[in-house]
C-alpha cells in the first residue's frame, strides 16, 4: 500500500470515529462538519480507485 493510500483509509478512520463522537455528543454542526468531510474522502477515494471498506473495517 502506498503513503497516499494509507495517508487517505486513515484519515477516514479518523473522520469516521469522530463523526460518531459528535454524534453522540449530541453536537449536530459538528457531525455535519464531519460527515461532509467524510463525503470528501470517499469521493477522493472513489476518484483514485481506493478500496474504502478496508478503512471501515
Amino acid at each position: 500500500m502506498d503513503a497516499f493510500t494509507a495517508g487517505l483509509l486513515q484519515r477516514i478512520r479518523t473522520t469516521e470515529t469522530d463523526l460518531t463522537k459528535a454524534r453522540e455528543e449530541g453536537d449536530e454542526f459538528l457531525a455535519d462538519v464531519e460527515q461532509e468531510e467524510l463525503e470528501d474522502l470517499r469521493r477522493l477515494a472513489a476518484e483514485h480507485g481506493v478500496e474504502v471498506s478496508a478503512a471501515s473495517a
